[in-house]
């Protein structure tokens, strides 16, 4: 049987499994949705026993589709911010999880702010006070937990090495803890101070260890043998940094998918200035890597969403549509659950702007598609900005990284050329190497980087990025306006 990494890849609409061999090619892939439920305005949640159903379906799917294998080690990516809560002694869920888009903590947050506080916890943790992050939504889950239960506290990464580990395991990895809003990153270790400030009892917490380290074995897992080591974790848009071979200060990458990722590697320790955030990008050898992120809430999500809306078939028919469109015509801010960087503005609200009787659906669809664009525009230009090493190779994937009227889009807009990869499994590639590098099958990170990569360039073209920029920033600015107060309030 052929040796290989199973790479499990769990995300916020689909659960993935890629079997990756040990010269690095991808040799199967399965999924499986995990599905998402808004109780409330703003709200975003889903059911942690799907999550982990949807990963045990995903293997078998996997499994099922490739040659026969000897699975020497498991690598996980998982998306990150969402959290739930369990019983350490049964497993038993204690509450939903709650994603990373959730708004449900933006009260708690904003009293936090008020208070005080955003500056002290922005120098700690390298992340704004923003509902995104989890600590006040752990504070949340707890408030809701029955008096005399065992909880036990985590990231998605921490309820699967649970769920694989049949409940032997609780821990996570350094890249996921960075995202908690509880972690030191200059102590690297849970902060006491920040534990006590969003009340969440650090004795609930897992172990944090670096992200290519043994974090246990498999046990009772249906298709898979008892024993087999869980060797990586990572959460997603690190993962995918890491499975580009961005290992050079200034490198970075752009992840499209529900939301999108924009992150950069840095030499060290950068404190953000300017609605970006700091986060560890790995840990190999008790060693961080640092870099700088900013977190797009809504952008690829709003394509099926106007699709539907316009009577399309897919996706596809969109953007094909919004390509027979020219650029600047009206506005549209994707903020349906608010905007995170570098904007922050969890209050804010999608809106079109511009809109008058002369407005076709085709510049609706290329509003849309270019929101996308203008969005990561504003996330690199404050990189730029602030980044001690200039910009370097910009990676991007996820599934509408292969659409080339996208891409060129954003290529035209940053005004930057754009590396488009044939695999978009950026991140379970990223988690088998990890893992890999775990199991010494590469010594080091130059033979990662080494590995073959179908890639492709993309250049910039001249286009009227200032006329664009200039009727996309008015459309923040009326996203961004308070409500008015209806009469009566």
């Amino acid at each position: 049987m052929i040796p290989a990494i199973l790479a499990i890849d769990q995300g916020t609409t689909n659960s993935k499994a890629v079997l990756v061999s040990t010269s690095g090619q991808i040799l199967a892939r399965g999924s499986s949705p995990v599905g998402v439920v808004h109780p409330h305005p703003g709200w975003v949640e889903q059911s942690p026993l799907r999550v982990w159903t949807s990963v045990q379906e995903a293997i078998a799917a996997c499994l099922k589709s490739g040659p026969d294998v000897d699975i020497v080690g498991i690598g996980i990516s998982n998306q990150r911010e969402s959290v739930t809560a369990w019983d350490a002694k049964t497993g038993e869920p204690l509450g939903p999880v709650v994603s990373w888009q959730c708004r449900r903590t933006a009260d708690a947050c904003a009293g936090l702010v008020a208070a005080g506080h955003a500056e002290r916890v922005q120098a700690l943790t390298g992340l704004p006070i923003d509902p995104m992050f989890p600590g006040p939504k752990m504070r949340w889950l707890l408030d809701f937990v029955p008096d005399g239960r065992d909880v036990r506290l985590g990231t998605i990464d921490a309820w699967l090495i649970h769920c694989l580990t049949a409940g032997a395991v609780h821990a996570c990895d350094a890249s996921n803890a960075a995202r908690s809003q509880l972690y030191d990153l200059s102590a690297q270790c849970w902060s006491d101070e920040l534990c006590a400030l969003f009340g969440v009892p650090e004795s609930m917490l897992p172990a944090v260890h670096d992200s290519s380290a043994r974090f246990g074995v498999t046990r009772n897992v249906p298709g898979l043998r008892d024993g087999i080591p869980i060797c990586s974790t990572i959460g997603d848009s690190h993962a995918a940094l890491f499975g580009h071979g961005a290992f050079h200060p200034g490198d970075g990458k752009v992840t499209f998918g529900t939301g999108s990722s924009v992150m950069t590697t840095l030499p060290g320790f950068v404190a953000p200035q300017r609605g970006i955030t700091t986060t560890i990008a790995w840990a190999i050898d008790g060693r961080p890597t640092y870099a700088f992120e900013g977190n797009i809430l809504v952008s690829a999500a709003a394509l099926p969403w106007m699709a539907d809306m316009l009577g399309l078939a897919d996706v596809q028919a969109l953007t094909d549509l919004a390509a027979t469109a020219e650029p600047g015509g009206p506005g549209f801010v994707p903020a349906f659950v608010g905007l995170g960087a570098p904007h922050w503005q969890a209050n804010a609200r999608a809106l079109f702007s511009g809109i008058d009787f002369g407005t076709t659906r085709a510049q609706m669809a290329r509003a849309v598609t270019d929101s996308i664009a203008f969005q990561v525009h504003d996330v690199f230009a404050a990189m730029s900005a602030q980044s001690p090493t200039a910009l370097g190779h910009l990676y991007v994937d996820g599934g509408p990284s292969q659409n080339s009227f996208l891409m060129q889009c954003v290529a035209d807009i940053i005004d930057h050329g754009l590396i488009q990869c044939d695999a978009p499994e950026a991140s379970a590639l990223g988690a088998a190497y990890l893992a890999g590098l775990s199991l010494e099958i590469w010594p080091d990170l130059p033979a990662i980087a080494a590995l073959p990569r179908a890639e492709h360039l993309l250049s910039p073209r001249a286009t009227d990025s200032a006329g664009q920029l200039s009727i996309w920033r008015d459309a923040i600015y009326r996203a961004s306006l308070p409500k008015a107060k209806s009469e009566g309030e």
